[in-house]
């Protein structure tokens, strides 16, 4: 009889697969700190004047000025430990409110990056790269600067809720186009999307110059929208954060749910996993890539129609410094998986509202954040080379892949 043994189950092996899935974009952020440090010392002509007088003090001036930096980066980003702790025993709450802005801003900023993190990702899901999701981002403000400010007379329980619908509705449409034409002449997304994102540029621009400029203003601004499309916020000025923030780790929910819950989410990761197998099974690849495209563009417009709403209350020209460009890298972070997306959705957002803090009182420029979150992103897109470094084990093949098609289509 033999009595060999089993070899172990497929789950198993997938298990051991889980834990590096998170390792490796932690230590991909751990390793983008270290070259952030390398770039301080690099551009500080402090440490310089330090070597200048004797190596001893070069390294006390490479120390101290990457000390200072992050201490002001982290300090900048999350608050004052100390500022806190006495804000909270004195029991003055604009104290207290001042003492926590920091995190709360932290918030703030995050919040939109949440939402076009899950566009893009959703996108790599279904095997499309959305790389539009900042001309989506701006259509979803568009529109819902649109609703915001010329219903009037509207309770905001239904004026907030259509200028929100109005701002996904604008970014699908702008998603919908480049799937439409993926799906139905071939024509290669990527490419799509980024003419797509000029053509949005070039028609805020002309809308802030027309149609859409405030009576009376000499700068390229929409009106205010009204006071009842407001996301509301939780605090007094100059406190910024507000409802939005609740409002995309409820999508980040609600994506989630949609993805590994529901049919047409496993239809979805199916056609992106293996096209060609979801054809042979039955499944409308078609379909769902026009289905795909155009629910990341919802998401990237909310995104757009949580600035206008929450934050500016009205649509400036070049209102977004990039979020849709950078929901990019958080996909890619976040490993294409909600959870993961509003982790370093989080992450970005503390580093970006920290930059200025190390600006001003590290007198570190605060392009040294992007400088990090290019690191980080190159070594997400690179895990190899962490492999490398780390000394981890190298994946089975294809554990925790997501096919996107290329430019073959």
């Amino acid at each position: 009889m033999n009595h060999e043994a089993a070899p172990p189950p497929q789950p198993e092996r997938r298990k051991r697969g889980i834990p590096q899935s998170v390792l490796i974009p932690l230590l991909a952020v751990l390793t983008g700190l270290i070259f952030g440090a390398i770039f301080i010392i690099l551009t500080s002509q402090e440490v310089y004047n330090g070597f200048g007088q004797s190596f001893g003090a070069g390294l006390t001036a490479m120390w101290d000025v990457v000390a200072r930096s992050y201490t002001a980066l982290f300090t900048g980003a999350l608050g004052d430990p100390v500022r806190m702790i006495n804000a909270l025993q004195s029991g003055n709450a604009l104290e207290i409110r001042r003492a926590f802005n920091p995190f709360l801003e932290s918030l703030v900023t995050s919040t939109p990056y949440i939402f076009a993190g899950l566009a893009v990702a959703l996108g790599f899901r279904a095997g499309v790269f959305n790389i539009g999701a900042e001309g989506q981002l701006f259509m979803g403000a568009i529109t819902a600067t649109y609703v915001g400010y010329k219903l009037v007379g509207l309770p905001m329980i239904i004026h907030l809720p259509l200028a929100l619908l109005a701002g996904a509705l604008g970014g699908a449409i702008w998603g919908f186009i480049p799937g439409w034409l993926k799906a139905k002449t071939g024509g290669h997304e990527v490419i799509n999307t980024i003419m797509m994102n000029y053509i949005a540029f070039r028609l805020s621009e002309w809308l802030l110059t027309g149609p859409m400029k405030r009576p009376g203003s000499y700068n390229p601004v929409s009106p205010e929208i009204q006071p009842s499309a407001w996301l509301p916020r939780f605090f007094e000025d100059p406190i910024r954060f507000h409802l939005g923030f609740f409002l995309a780790l409820g999508m980040a929910y609600v994506v989630y749910w949609f993805l590994f819950k529901t049919t047409w989410g496993f239809e979805l990761r199916t056609v992106g996993s293996n096209p060609y197998g979801a054809k042979y099974a039955g499944m409308d690849v078609t379909k769902n890539t026009v289905l795909a495209m155009t629910l990341s563009g919802a998401l990237a417009g909310l995104a757009g129609a949580n600035e206008v709403l929450g934050v500016n209350h009205s649509l400036a020209m070049a209102f977004s410094s990039g979020y849709g460009f950078d929901s990019i890298a958080l996909a890619l972070l976040g490993n294409n998986h909600p959870v993961g997306v509003v982790l370093a959705s989080l992450l970005f957002g503390t580093l970006r509202n920290g930059a200025t803090s190390m600006q001003l009182s590290a007198n570190v420029p605060n392009d040294i954040i992007s400088v990090l979150q290019a690191v980080i992103l190159a070594f997400i897109a690179a895990p190899a080379i962490i492999r490398s470094l780390y000394r981890l084990r190298k994946p089975a093949e294809g554990e925790g892949m997501i096919t996107i098609k290329g430019w073959g289509g």
